[in-house]
């Protein structure tokens, strides 16, 4: 792992981004069709922005803290660079705005679909283990904003990147090439080192004996992609290896957790082993829902309430989440530094 910028640094750093972003940044919503789906996606784009614009907070809610911005503002002058996001099974695009904000006030255009089926308030399993759906919903979003004249005069289309978080993570190294195997996951699952997502999708009546192998282990290349940031990458033990090694686009995977103690399904050291140049970070007080939104006081009760076993508010140490993402957030803009 390679030393980190000294954490008061980042967050020093990261807070003056945060006061600035409602000057900044600004916000809009598109929909974009996708043929996959037949149907047309909820976008949001985040970019750097000229004075105007209504003040907002995205994803401010009973659990998370909101990211401000300027709805609607005017763009800044330029031509920049786009980052895809594509968030976790049964997150959201607004949740991830600490980090689309943190991009687009450094210069990039940002955009975030919500993926159908395993989004906040529409996700279940049958829908979120159709995998192939997410990174056509990315490649969908990329035709939209190219068709889009006031989005595409602003976009540089030879610096295009993607982030993924999760399952958003195995959608972002299938759009640089990775592929997955039906029978390996379905073999992995049915072994003694399935992971609680295993068990998750069979409680959804889902029969990994029976998925459809032609889509699930189908090339989602898609080549306009030309860097891929990883987070906790779903899927982790049913990767398909010769695609790994095929690999072109640089590819840097970060896992949240201390080694020995992140769950197979997401740990990332092997398979950054396997692509050809890719790097790898950990964040070692962090967990796998350190990079959801800032959680609210009083959030972790009424997750209780709900039922809700998931420590969607815990971390794992003695750092706040915010200073933690800080940290992500500068890991991840520095490798859209170095490739663009």
């Amino acid at each position: 792992m390679k030393p980190v910028t000294s954490f008061l640094a980042v967050a020093v750093l990261f807070t003056s981004h945060a006061a600035l972003a409602a000057d900044a940044v600004g916000i809009r919503k598109l929909l974009a069709p996708a043929p996959e789906r037949g149907s047309d996606l909820s976008v949001l784009v985040w970019y750097p922005a000229a004075e105007g614009g209504e003040p907002t907070l995205i994803g401010d809610n009973l659990l998370f803290k909101g990211t401000a911005a300027r709805a609607d503002a005017p763009f800044a002058e330029g031509h920049f660079p786009l980052v895809m996001i594509s968030h976790g099974s049964g997150g959201n695009a607004a949740n991830l705005g600490w980090l689309a904000s943190h991009l687009a006030a450094e210069g990039y255009v940002v955009a975030a679909p919500n993926h159908p089926g395993s989004t906040s308030g529409d996700a279940a399993q049958a829908a979120t283990i159709k995998i192939w759906n997410r990174p056509a919903d990315i490649s969908a979003v990329l035709a939209a904003l190219a068709a889009d004249p006031a989005l595409s005069s602003r976009i540089d289309q030879d610096r295009i990147g993607v982030v993924g978080f999760s399952l958003g993570g195995h959608t972002a190294l299938a759009l640089a090439g990775a592929r997955i195997d039906a029978d390996t996951y379905a073999r992995y699952c049915e072994s003694g080192a399935a992971g609680p997502e295993c068990a998750w999708f069979v409680r959804g009546g889902v029969n990994l004996r029976a998925l459809d192998a032609a889509r699930f282990n189908r090339s989602n290349r898609d080549p306009r992609i030309k860097a891929a940031v990883v987070v906790d990458p779903a899927f982790a033990q049913a990767y398909d290896r010769k695609s790994l090694s095929a690999m072109w686009v640089p590819t840097h995977i970060i896992n949240l957790g201390r080694p020995g103690w992140i769950i197979p399904a997401v740990e990332g050291s092997k398979l950054a082993r396997a692509i050809p140049g890719a790097g790898f970070e950990v964040v070692p007080d962090a967990t796998h829902f350190s990079f959801l939104g800032e959680c609210k006081p009083g959030a972790d009760a009424i997750l209780k309430d709900e039922g809700d076993e998931d420590p969607l508010c815990d971390d794992g140490g003695t750092r706040p989440r915010s200073k933690l993402h800080a940290q992500m957030a500068e890991m991840i803009a520095a490798v859209f530094r170095k490739h663009f």
